[in-house]
């Protein structure tokens, strides 16, 4: 578990191409004395385009050959640089939140909220409440009450920031508010129930294939996609009939369909053989022939 490394800051716009332009060339950017310098941010906000880079998987940590610490640009940060570099699909910001609240680290709380928090309707006082009452179950180490609640203004500004200004130039809006998993009304906090087209049907499959090669399996049951942590229901707030439809579209795809079978009164969904990061360049290919 891990808590408060975000030094307050959620992700900004424009940070995702500092990732992109830094530690590509330099594995030990997060290191350097100035790093903060070269990219035009305060210190605790370096700090925290770690956390960020991170978290969303376009980094990964690793001990190199002379036994020192870097940072390495990850095939699919590889992936999106090439493919979506300004992150201007919605399918891309669906897959940057799904790593985010997917793993139990380095974003803890994130995926608490998601994956274990079953209130859809709440305040901002009581989910630090759960939270801390949460940790204080799980771990086994006292966690400071105040970092938990700056998770949790964290947390809710990464999806809300920017859902009311009318300015796309906007410095400190975060790209996630475009999914609008959340609102916010005074101290009341609601999870909005996501359909399949606002998530993205290619997001969904990279989830279910991504998945899959995780637990080393082809067939997933409904139920499980409803309700297990890291799949749809959880992840982006989906309902059963939610699941269902987007499931029946995936029926559909040209090449890469999934199949629904029925055995002892289950539907099971079994998935086509294709790595998740092969289906995401079909589909961005595909897309980008339609836009020619």
């Amino acid at each position: 578990m891990a808590f408060g490394q975000h030094q307050s800051f959620y992700l900004r716009d424009r940070w995702i191409e500092r990732i992109f332009k830094n530690v590509s060339n330099d594995d030990r950017f997060f290191y350097r004395k100035d790093a903060f310098e070269k990219v035009g941010l305060g210190k605790n906000m370096v700090k925290s385009l770690r956390f960020w880079a991170l978290a969303t998987n376009l980094v990964d940590e690793r001990i190199r050959e002379d036994r020192k610490k870097g940072h390495f640009i990850t095939d699919f940060s590889k992936f999106v640089r090439d493919n979506d570099p300004y992150i201007q699909m919605r399918d891309t910001l669906s897959l940057l939140h799904y790593y985010i609240v997917s793993r139990t680290e380095p974003a803890t709380t994130w995926y608490w909220f998601f994956n274990i928090y079953n209130e859809t309707f709440t305040t901002k006082n009581r989910i630090s409440e759960d939270l801390i009452e949460w940790v204080d179950i799980e771990k086994d180490i006292k966690v400071s009450e105040n970092s938990l609640k700056r998770d949790v203004d964290c947390l809710i500004k990464l999806y809300t920031a920017g859902q009311n200004s009318q300015d796309p130039e906007e410095v400190n809006q975060s790209p996630l508010h475009v999914l609008n998993l959340l609102e916010v009304s005074q101290n009341s906090v609601r999870k909005v129930f996501k359909e399949g087209k606002d998530i993205g049907y290619t997001t969904l499959m990279y989830v279910l294939l991504d998945y899959a090669q995780t637990n080393q399996t082809k067939d997933l049951l409904v139920d499980e996609i409803l309700n297990q942590p890291g799949l749809w229901g959880r992840v982006f707030n989906m309902s059963r009939s939610s699941v269902v439809d987007s499931l029946n579209r995936l029926t559909d795809h040209p090449k890469h369909s999934i199949s629904f079978i029925r055995t002892n009164n289950l539907d099971t969904v079994r998935l086509p053989d294709i790595t998740p990061l092969e289906f995401l360049q079909f589909e961005y290919e595909r897309k980008a022939e339609v836009a020619l």
